[in-house]
């Protein structure tokens, strides 16, 4: 992982001012009507510290709003970014992981059909594809909160019960079902699977509760929330590696551009529908914090493999030195049998996944110091060539395995970018 910030990605484009486009439209007659039937029913005095008044200093809001622009900072450097919608994959994939993320599942409502899928999807890329410019979707409630664009991408993705409900199981590449059971599962049925799901990252937090909120309100009577999992990351512009909430640097092994096509992007031997896509693996793993914090770094170094400073393989000083596994010292492997890297580890090209992961930090239970882990976010072209044998081997030899445990698992088919005038999943709805 890159320890220095890199410029924005060339297929980002910078919005000046971080706004693409605002409506203009004056405020309606019925609209003073309703504030002013509001203020009459004694509501005004209530609404006066959140905007229509200052009863402090009995300042207008217009002069505080004037005020604050004027010695306001500029906007950070992504603000303005957008990253473009339109093309041969979706974004959020192999782009530049932002530092907010929102994986939302949805389940079809039973009886809507082919028909209700096409009308989602069909709604879904016109939200996408005005959301991702900063730009609020028509009849948009918030419509403030649509910019600036802040590297916001959506991206979408069919579960194996979206194509029964559509009448198009056929079609189902064969990978597109549950994994099968590890030995290390404890999966709770709430973080499992899913008919239709949403990936939404952005660097503005704001910017992206919108965007999932936008999503959502277009999949009324269409679809229903299955599951929600919110993630975060350091951001793009930082000069620090990602690190988990156990304090590894994650996400170290990538492939690199020149491999996508053979382990990411599904080609001409896949679904003709899938073509340009990928599919995604979602693994929701809880930590075990309490007792991992009660490891010594040298203990931690030797589960993982690696230094837990700079990410460096045991046998290396740079954290994208290749690992040697047949190193000894002593007669012992400086990498233990029992490492994680050694277990995760892939030298072919094919075989590799593209790593996305976000912490998650949520409400402990009682007696418990921390509800955290890592949602781990797999791109791959196959899921079962590919992350079922590695996950195979982390199950029976990873001593990492100890402090860590899959809670929720769940396998999509991501879907091509659309082209222009196209809906998404054009070539499998029409």
């Amino acid at each position: 992982m890159a320890k220095h910030p890199a410029p924005l990605p060339l297929d980002e484009q910078t919005v000046p001012g971080g706004a693409a486009e605002a409506s203009s439209a004056a405020p309606s007659r019925r609209s003073f009507l309703g504030v002013g039937a509001a203020l009459a029913g004694g509501a005004g005095a209530g609404l006066v510290g959140y905007g229509l008044g200052n009863s402090q200093t009995g300042v207008a809001p217009s002069a505080v709003a004037a005020a604050s622009s004027e010695g306001a900072a500029p906007d950070a450097p992504w603000a303005g970014s957008v990253i473009p919608f339109i093309g041969a994959h979706q974004a959020g994939i192999s782009t530049p992981p932002q530092a907010h993320a929102t994986f939302v599942a949805l389940n079809l409502t039973p009886g809507v059909g082919q028909d209700g899928l096409r009308r989602l999807l069909r709604q879904w890329t016109n939200d996408a594809s005005r959301l991702q410019r900063g730009i609020p979707v028509l009849g948009d409630p918030q419509p403030d909160l649509a910019s600036p664009p802040s590297r916001l991408t959506v991206t979408v993705g069919l579960g194996r019960g979206a194509l029964a409900e559509a009448g198009l199981l056929e079609r189902a590449p064969a990978w597109l079902a549950p994994l099968p059971a590890f030995s290390i599962d404890k999966l709770e049925q709430r973080w499992n699977e899913g008919d239709v799901l949403a990936q939404v990252c952005a660097e503005d937090p704001i910017v992206l509760a919108h965007a999932v909120r936008a999503l959502l309100l277009s999949a009324t009577g269409i679809a229903t929330v299955h599951w929600q999992q919110r993630g975060f990351r350091r951001p793009v512009t930082s000069t620090s590696a990602m690190r988990n909430l156990m304090g590894q640097v994650d996400g170290t092994v990538q492939p690199v551009a020149a491999e996508l096509e053979q382990s990411v992007w599904i080609g001409a031997d896949g679904p003709d529908w899938l073509r340009g896509g990928t599919s995604l693996v979602l693994r929701r793993i809880r930590m075990d914090l309490d007792t991992w914090d009660a490891l010594d770094p040298q203990a931690k170094e030797q589960v993982i493999g690696r230094r837990m400073t700079s990410g460096a393989p045991l046998t290396g000083t740079k954290e994208t030195d290749v690992p040697d596994l047949a190193a000894t010292r002593d007669g012992l492997p400086v990498i233990p049998e029992f490492a994680h890297i050694r277990h995760a580890a892939v030298t072919t090209a094919g075989q590799k996944i593209l790593r996305r992961p976000y912490n998650f930090d949520d409400t402990p239970a009682a007696g418990s110091s921390a509800e955290a882990g890592l949602l781990f976010a797999a791109f791959q072209a196959d899921p079962v060539r590919q992350f079922v044998p590695m996950q195979q081997r982390l199950a029976a030899g990873d001593l990492l395995n100890f402090w860590t445990t899959p809670i929720g698992s769940a396998v999509f088919a991501i879907l091509p970018g659309p082209a222009e005038g196209e809906i998404l999943g054009q070539a499998l709805v029409g």
